[in-house]
């Protein structure tokens, strides 16, 4: 094969997924539109991106160990004080590398 040609799989699957995504949305934004919002379903639906957020992070905390706990602990700490998410992932990545420069 010669430099100059490009290969299509990458971007064949590049294009399958984002169509994916896509056609998950829409059908998401379709089927939401025959449920009736109750109050609990609106409650169920405010409470959704934090359970998404706990279910991704515990199991990356835990694969890290000590230094992830730390981390975690570190950015918890700092958005409960200060409110700043870019100060909190900052302090968050800072208190990991820390973690791991000292052997923990």
């Amino acid at each position: 094969m010669m430099p100059n040609e490009m290969q299509f799989g990458p971007f064949a699957g590049i294009l399958v997924i984002a169509l994916a995504t896509y056609f998950t949305r829409v059908f998401g934004f379709w089927a939401m539109g025959h449920v009736p919002m109750t109050l609990r379903v609106r409650r169920m639906l405010e409470t959704l991106p934090g359970a998404i957020v706990i279910a991704t992070i515990v199991p990356l905390m835990f694969r890290a160990g000590v230094p992830g706990v730390i981390g975690i602990a570190a950015t918890l700490g700092c958005m409960v004080l200060r409110r700043n998410e870019f100060l909190a992932v900052a302090l968050g990545l800072a208190s990991v590398s820390a973690a791991r420069a000292l052997g923990l």
